[in-house]
């Protein structure tokens, strides 16, 4: 369209041109000794146009020729911008389609190949990133060093490379490294956000709980934190300065927390269990009550219903209020009991226990009512139920499926080697020595059964084992077995000497 506007306004000049020519003729008289050129008007505004032309195409050809070299230059360079773009660009996209071998050495290419020295660095960075994910940690660091070196005094290289090598470390939990490459980087205004994130992490690695409190409500009020995520370690936190708060601090920690995080079952428990180590149970009985006046909890239930006789009636009052909303909470009730019996209130206490028991039967019921029966002069009530608390206890640890190896005997004065090989074994026993056996048991590693390794032949004459005490009639033989096993490391170092086993 353009092209059709400007042959238009060519046209339109031609005939102007035209008509003006016509309208005024005459002749261009040029001398020049010993020349005489005389021409029309016409001819000479037309040759005078073309002289123009011609020395501006002409002007314009030596300027080119003249900048011929820079243009060549500039050319390689685009071309190379280009390629190291693209080098990047398939390097970054390997990175985050998990080709960590083939993004390395597309990165690696490029590092060796360009002269940028912001790109160098970012490929750098990048190759090392594509190396910590293959566990390549050596090489890692050697690119690394580079790229610290290409970074050279630029502020903001050197910042992405501190903060790049950080993040790497915290993945190893080498936090100390890492908070000395963040520390820097944190500026009051706060801006470097990442950076701050970083931070948090490294000092959670660390356990500085008052660092992770105060960077967590700074990044909270940012909004560069997941809210959830911030309420978290905020309750962590608190917790871990809960633990350790002195008198003079306690007004600071705790009256830095909201209503609401006060409340929380976490920070409740670590708060009332701190007055209890400052000796204020009144006031941890306040914090309790706070808590389970939101919500009923199992640990602060158990906490608040171990107190002394002075205050077990008052908290009675609150337990039994929170029962009427709750009846078949079995915490509440158990803490009933326990207060109760704290009271000395024997009867109640043992009407709220029963009930617990029937919810929820575990140890610390039975352990109750044991206590319980007890103090009523009821011993054989009070035995099954601390038999009952034991096998409470025991069903919650999990069995141990496999038996241990048979132990080295062969140290032990007591010890017979001729005799255990004549001896025949008991059937019923598990860890029995069979015949030409040392009592070294070898189990392969693919959990296959234990092999016995053949018994050495003697060097001397064997002597005659001492007289041991009969075992008693409760112990076993499993028990005389293990009874009877050296211990490595005591007993080897004893016989070596020459002395005897006591």
């Amino acid at each position: 369209m353009r092209s059709w506007i400007w042959t238009l306004i060519l046209f339109a000049a031609a005939v102007a041109l035209a008509l003006v020519l016509r309208e005024h003729g005459g002749n261009v008289l040029i001398v020049a000794q010993p020349w005489r050129i005389e021409l029309s008007l016409s001819l000479a505004v037309v040759l005078a146009l073309v002289a123009f032309l011609a020395l501006h195409w002409l002007l314009r050809a030596l300027n080119w020729l003249g900048t011929s070299p820079g243009r060549l230059r500039a050319w390689h360079g685009r071309r190379a911008q280009k390629r190291d773009i693209e080098l990047l660009e398939r390097g970054w996209i390997n990175v985050l389609e998990g080709r960590y071998v083939q993004a390395e050495k597309d990165l690696s290419n490029l590092v060796s190949r360009t002269r940028s020295a912001d790109r160098k660095v970012l490929a750098g960075l990048s190759a090392a990133r594509a190396l910590h994910l293959l566990g390549e940690t050596a090489r890692r660091d050697q690119v690394l060093r580079l790229a610290q070196e290409g970074a050279g005094q630029d502020s903001r290289l050197r910042q992405a490379v501190d903060t790049v090598t950080a993040e790497m470390y915290l993945d190893q939990n080498r936090a100390e490294e890492a908070l000395a490459l963040l520390e820097p980087l944190q500026d009051a205004s706060s801006r470097f956000l990442h950076g701050t994130r970083l931070l948090l992490r490294a000092h959670r690695q660390l356990g500085h709980a008052d660092r992770v409190y105060e960077l967590t409500r700074l990044l909270l009020r940012r909004g560069a934190i997941d809210e959830t995520q911030a309420r978290q370690f905020i309750r962590e936190s608190t917790a871990q300065r809960l633990s350790r708060v002195e008198e003079s601090d306690w007004n600071a920690v705790w009256g830095d927390l909201s209503a609401d995080e006060r409340l929380d079952p976490d920070v409740a428990l670590a708060g009332a269990q701190a007055q209890v180590r400052l000796g204020h149970p009144a006031e941890s009985a306040r914090i309790l009550e706070a808590a389970l006046g939101r919500r009923l909890d199992d640990r602060l239930l158990r906490l608040y219903a171990q107190c002394d006789a002075t205050q077990a009636g008052q908290r009675l009052g609150h337990a039994e209020l929170w029962l009427r909303s709750s009846p078949d909470h079995a915490g509440l009730l158990a803490a009933l009991g326990q207060l109760c019996l704290a009271a000395r209130l024997w009867g109640q206490g043992e009407h709220y226990l029963e009930r617990s028991l029937a919810l929820r039967a575990d140890t610390h019921i039975h352990a109750l009512l044991g206590n319980l029966h007890d103090a009523l002069g009821h011993p054989d009530q009070a035995l099954r139920n601390w038999r009952l608390a034991c096998q409470a206890a025991d069903a919650e640890i999990p069995a141990v499926s496999r038996l241990l190896p048979a132990a080295d005997m062969r140290g032990d004065p007591r010890f017979d080697e001729a005799v255990a090989a004549d001896e025949p074994a008991p059937a019923e026993s598990p860890l029995a020595v069979p015949p030409a056996a040392s009592g070294v048991y070898v189990q392969d590693e693919t959990g296959g059964a234990m092999e016995p390794v053949a018994a050495p032949a003697p060097r001397s004459a064997p002597r005659s084992a001492p007289e041991t005490p009969p075992a008693p009639a409760s112990m076993t033989a499993e028990d005389e077995y293990f009874d009877t096993a050296p211990i490595p490391g005591v007993d080897m170092s004893q016989t070596s000497d020459g002395g005897a086993r006591k």
